[in-house]
């Protein structure tokens, strides 16, 4: 009996720590280093390739989450500055998940802003 106590004790314990964190979240959601790691970390895993850098990062009016702009090497070449990058505003919610995604631009690594 003193087992099932015991369990009984730590799901209260889980249900107030969890009851915690989503009061938490829910006020003021994830701060933007939060943000901008979810937003390289699950990008990568649903393009399939490492996300190079992080350029930008804002905090969306309403709800709570971030637009952080990434690029992403798209294609390989040799030599290295001939690579082509792509650049992503991802949006991320306020509980840390990638929402959406789209690519911005798209340009060659040795390539200048400057028209």
């Amino acid at each position: 009996m003193a087992e099932r106590a015991s369990g009984q004790e730590s799901k209260g314990a889980k249900s107030a720590k969890s009851g915690n964190a989503s009061s938490s979240s829910a006020g003021k959601g994830i701060s933007g280093r939060e943000a901008v790691d979810e937003a390289r970390n699950q990008l990568a895993e649903l393009m399939g390739r490492p996300v190079e850098s992080v350029s930008g990062m804002e905090r969306e009016e309403e709800g709570g989450g971030w637009m952080i702009t990434v690029q992403v090497v798209e294609l390989s070449r040799i030599p290295t500055s001939t690579d082509v990058l792509g650049s992503y505003a991802v949006r991320v919610d306020s509980s840390g998940e990638v929402v959406g995604y789209e690519r911005t631009r798209r340009y060659r690594r040795n390539q200048s802003d400057e028209g």
